[in-house]
């Protein structure tokens, strides 16, 4: 488990319930405690000394996939897989009356992947006998880490691609020239080989000239982009070469906003992904593919190095019914040169996370039996409020 720290639940709790009781007074508003627990975006369960659940909110309910009143109805250790540790921090808070938080706890789920969550525990103030549970996901914030290393990955390769460019292209483009002088000049049984080394050298060159698109490190120009007209535009593509065989579904969000972005790029970025699930599903008869979208307005992230706080509503997912990624490779997806196929660059992906994070947003990609999702997150464009030959 990862680090703990034990807290004063009385003071912080009285301070914090003060404060607000405060606030709502010189608002003019009442306090309605129920209304505010159901509001927070954070699962949060009350359990009873029996370790009944006796209420969750509208959170708990997606975190868990049960409704309140289906967990009502439940044990706290059975809601959680056998000798979850969750159920050694709510025995420590009853032993000592105090609050617990421990971050990135493993916590699992009958039925869910493994996930890991930052965990609050503490007695309410009003009765002690209960437990108030407070669950946070740490999925974004590992998202937002695991992008950092992409990038930087990225950068290297760029890097590399300079020195390729220079110290490779060079003499492969004299290579092809003196093979193709060959070709013409050799006897017929000698031609194929000549062929296979001009073949070989527009590969490589073509290799090169694919990493050193992460060298551009120029800003996107963007702007407003419907992002339906962009899956449909990919979905168009693919239906009428590569994946003719798959059946395609989309779940669309119709009052999603514009995103911020330049049309060719996201095109380029989300075919790669369609195109990525197609060869994942290969020749199976009931392959499906399934474009969504989805407006999240609760997302909200800290950029690194920064204290400014970012919105990404703007949810697109791109889901297969294949085999899944293996779990040894999933961290490691979207870094250059990691790839499941046989004759893949392992270059595809790290593009897509590289034009995702030059449009501001993130990608992760979830997998479990028969369903693989990559899922993107992305701002929701601002039209500029600046007046003409002003600020």
């Amino acid at each position: 488990m990862g680090a703990r720290h034990n807290t004063s639940a009385l003071s912080s709790s009285m301070i914090f319930e003060k404060t607000l009781r405060k606030a709502l007074d010189r608002a003019g508003a009442s306090f309605n405690g129920e209304a505010l627990l159901q509001a927070l975006p954070h699962a949060l369960v009350v359990i009873s000394a029996s370790n009944r659940i006796v209420f969750a909110n509208f959170a708990a309910e997606a975190f868990f996939g049960i409704s309140e009143n289906m967990l009502k109805k439940k044990a706290i250790d059975t809601v959680f897989a056998f000798a979850s540790p969750l159920m050694a921090l709510v025995d420590q808070v009853r032993q000592t009356g105090g609050a617990v938080n421990e971050y990135e706890v493993d916590l699992s789920l009958p039925d869910h992947p493994r996930r890991a969550v930052d965990v609050f525990a503490s007695t309410l103030l009003d009765d002690t006998s209960l437990i108030l549970l407070m669950l946070q996901e740490r999925g974004v914030a590992n998202m937002m880490e695991r992008q950092l290393t992409h990038r930087w990955a990225a950068r290297s390769v760029s890097g590399m691609a300079a020195i390729l460019a220079h110290e490779i292209k060079n003499p492969l483009s004299g290579i092809r020239g003196a093979a193709q002088l060959l070709e013409a000049g050799a006897a017929a049984e000698d031609r194929p080989l000549a062929q296979l080394i001009t073949q070989e050298t527009d590969r490589i060159c073509d290799l090169v000239d694919r990493m050193e698109v992460f060298g551009d490190e120029r800003p996107v120009k963007k702007e407003a982009v419907n992002i339906h007209s962009v899956l449909d535009h990919v979905k168009q593509i693919a239906q009428t070469g590569f994946g003719r065989h798959i059946a395609f579904s989309q779940i669309y969000d119709p009052s999603l906003p514009y995103v911020p972005g330049n049309r060719d790029k996201l095109i380029q970025a989300f075919l790669n992904l369609v195109k990525n699930g197609v060869e994942a599903l290969g020749d199976r008869p009931d392959g499906q593919i399934t474009l969504s979208t989805a407006f999240r307005p609760g997302l909200r992230m800290v950029l690194p190095n920064s204290d400014a706080r970012v919105r990404l509503p703007l949810e697109i997912c791109i889901s297969d019914n294949g085999a899944g990624v293996p779990d040894d490779i999933r961290p490691h997806l979207f870094e250059p040169f990691v790839t499941t196929k046989t004759t893949g660059a392992g270059l595809g992906l790290a593009l897509v996370a590289k034009i995702i994070g030059d449009h501001g947003g993130v990608i992760e990609c979830e997998t479990k039996t028969r369903q693989t999702t990559f899922r993107t997150l992305l701002p929701m464009y601002q039209p500029s409020t600046r007046k003409k030959g002003g600020a």
